[in-house]
């Protein structure tokens, strides 16, 4: 039986960009379409689409590393938007039975993160405000990541000492921080922090030259300091 292909227009649809970006992504090699009519019509097959966009990490790090474009599915411009699709994400989870004694807290540390990025760069963007923000259930993983200004940055706010972007991410996954932005939940990072030790996730974190990685069994949380230097914030959560 021969598998069904989509046009570029419905490609297009099914990844949230534009043709002009198909295009572009097609003649660089990112993703090649099949040419029929003489190669004046682009065609993709379904699984193509699929694995291209289950990529998570790639997108999220070309992005906040480089700018790179990705699928707009992924992208969250606004707070609103980003708790619309976190229900969404509630929601998915609900219906699969394996995830039953899991999802509210899924759901709880992926918008703590999520929130936490925005409260951080309010009205401070560099460059692109909002965040990115994909997940893939049958892989078990939640990726999220911003371009913004970083945890070192925000909490030179109100503690000017902080010597370095290890310090730093320490302090907001520990401490209690006031004097900050408002954020809805609180200060999320430290709630994340205790709901991983406590239930069957992993999570790795990093901001600036600063890593977070809290895996297996007997998970400890430590910040180390990672070989390269990452603007904003990225995040993924394995569950």
């Amino acid at each position: 039986m021969e598998e069904k292909l989509f046009t570029i227009g419905q490609a297009a649809e099914y990844l949230g960009v534009s043709l002009n970006t198909l295009r572009r992504w097609d003649e660089s090699g990112k993703l090649v379409a099949i040419k029929k009519d003489g190669g004046t019509h682009r065609y993709y097959r379904e699984k193509d689409l699929e694995i291209f966009a289950s990529n998570l990490m790639k997108f999220a790090t070309e992005w906040i590393e480089d700018g790179v474009e990705f699928p707009g599915t992924f992208y969250c411009a606004t707070s609103s938007i980003f708790n619309a699709r976190l229900t969404k994400l509630e929601y998915a989870l609900m219906q699969r039975p394996e995830f039953k004694k899991l999802y509210s807290l899924i759901t709880l540390i992926t918008g703590e993160i999520g929130d936490n990025s925005f409260a951080h760069n309010i009205g401070k963007w560099p460059d692109t405000a909002g965040i990115f923000f994909g997940y893939d259930l049958e892989k078990r993983v939640v990726v999220l990541a911003d371009r913004g200004v970083g945890i070192l940055e925000t909490l030179r706010r109100v503690r000017p000492e902080l010597p370095s972007h290890v310090a730093a991410v320490e302090v907001a996954f520990t401490e209690f921080i006031s004097g900050r932005a408002p954020e809805k939940r609180g200060n999320g990072l430290k709630l994340v922090r205790e709901v991983v030790i406590d239930h069957p996730f992993n999570l790795f974190y990093t901001s600036g030259d600063a890593e977070v990685r809290m895996k297996g069994s007997n998970k400890v949380f430590r910040v180390t300091r990672g070989e390269r230097l990452v603007r904003g914030c990225l995040a993924k959560i394995e569950f």
